[in-house]
């Protein structure tokens, strides 16, 4: 029966992951069909003004970021922060618990 549940958790975390990285590709194609677009319309109405860099960079950042997020790549709170401060978080609960009692 855990048997089961542990691997229905699996599938679900691995589904999860499919659906965020499915995600990243379609803000990807829209990252850049958009900026394709705002460069086209700078060079052609003003050049002399390079404003498209602003949105690239800014949506750029926002698309790093959801990369690594899609592809569990976070060297700052990753899975692994995560893990620690549940854990850290369910020991202090149960230190209170014992402390109350």
């Amino acid at each position: 029966m855990e048997q089961d549940y542990k691997e229905y958790d699996r599938y679900q975390r691995a589904k999860k992951q499919v659906e965020e990285i499915k995600g990243f590709y379609g803000h990807l194609v829209s990252y850049l069909a958009v900026n394709a677009f705002l460069i086209f319309i700078n060079l052609k109405y003003s050049p002399q003004e390079l404003w498209f860099f602003w949105p690239l960079l800014g949506w750029g950042l926002g698309l790093l970021l959801h990369g690594m997020k899609a592809f569990n790549y976070m060297p700052f709170l990753g899975k692994e922060w995560e893990d620690k401060k549940l854990k850290q978080f369910l020991e202090e609960e149960k230190r209170q618990q014992h402390g109350n009692q």
